[in-house]
């Protein structure tokens, strides 16, 4: 067979004839005109496509599973799932890590957080948190919150003439202060306007319940980037207090509550938190207000 295929290719000029005979010469002899040139390259195409053939049912098929080295399409999801947990689980250790650095400096008589400053001559492991807040100011008006923040003077407003009917429904009693925080926990963190944190940080175990510090219109609930799951309150006389991190929230936009009433449910929601614990803030006409001088209790 080899010696055939040889002498084919050494006639692709011209045509050539093929004579079919058998073994005993019983027969005549049948000739054949073949093109070698014609013929090799019919056998080239025809290898080709057998080639494209297999290459797509290599790649199309789950037999390229069987090529070394090739790992599955589990395998891989599998791989991509075990990445974002580790990831998740490195930003849980981060956050944990901080957490007790806070709690460390509560139990060693410096309540101040992490942008309290250690003592001098401390023990080691002793430091602040590695997520320490800048020392410059993140506002160039952080000075207008700095404590006392007196609001503007506000300016006499005419008291529209309610129905008999609805004026003790609708009347919304001023902000009696000072005022019950709004759960009962220990203060991690304080109010400092040059930082940025225009509130205190309640540290809390979650599910317990959240409640308002008076009377008041929900005006905002619903979930933030930074502060997860956020419900903010106004009341009488230009305040309004707002309350972050929370794992659920009580009340929708518009509603009526009374003092003490419960808003949501504490949690750790939200990318910037430090464990479970409520951020709370108190706004005076759009200042912001050191909650410890409204509150009892801290």
């Amino acid at each position: 067979m080899w010696s055939f295929l040889v002498e084919l290719t050494r006639h692709t000029d011209g045509p050539c004839t093929l004579l079919v005979l058998d073994d005993e010469y019983r027969e005549q002899p049948r000739p054949y005109r073949v093109y070698p040139r014609r013929l090799l390259a019919l056998v080239g195409a025809a290898a080709g496509v057998l080639a494209v053939l297999l290459v797509l049912l290599l790649v199309l098929t789950p037999l390229r599973e069987l090529i070394p080295g090739y790992g599955t399409a589990a395998l891989r999801q599998d791989a991509r799932v075990a990445a974002l947990r580790l990831d998740a689980l490195q930003d849980s250790l981060a956050v944990q890590e901080q957490y007790m650095n806070q709690l460390r400096q509560l139990l060693g008589g410096r309540p101040g957080g992490p942008a309290a400053a250690p003592p001098a001559g401390g023990e080691e492991g002793d430091a602040d948190p590695p997520t320490a807040l800048p020392d410059e100011p993140t506002s160039e008006n952080w000075t207008d919150h700095q404590q006392p923040a007196l609001p503007v003077a506000r300016m006499p407003a005419a008291v529209p003439v309610l129905p008999a009917a609805d004026a003790g429904a609708r009347y919304l009693s001023s902000l009696q202060l000072p005022a019950l925080p709004p759960v009962s926990g220990f203060l991690s963190r304080g109010f400092d306007a040059r930082t940025g944190h225009y509130a205190i940080d309640i540290a809390v175990e979650e599910g317990t319940m959240v409640r308002a510090i008076g009377d008041g219109y929900v005006i905002f609930a619903d979930w933030t980037h930074e502060g997860g799951y956020a419900v903010a309150v106004q009341h009488a006389d230009g305040y309004v207090s707002v309350y972050k991190h929370n794992q659920r929230l009580l009340k929708r936009v518009g509603d009526r509550v009374r003092a003490r009433e419960a808003i949501a449910v504490s949690g750790n929601s939200g990318e910037f938190t430090s464990g479970p614990h409520l951020h709370f803030e108190l706004w005076d006409n759009g200042l912001a207000q050191d909650p410890r001088s409204y509150l009892v209790g801290l």
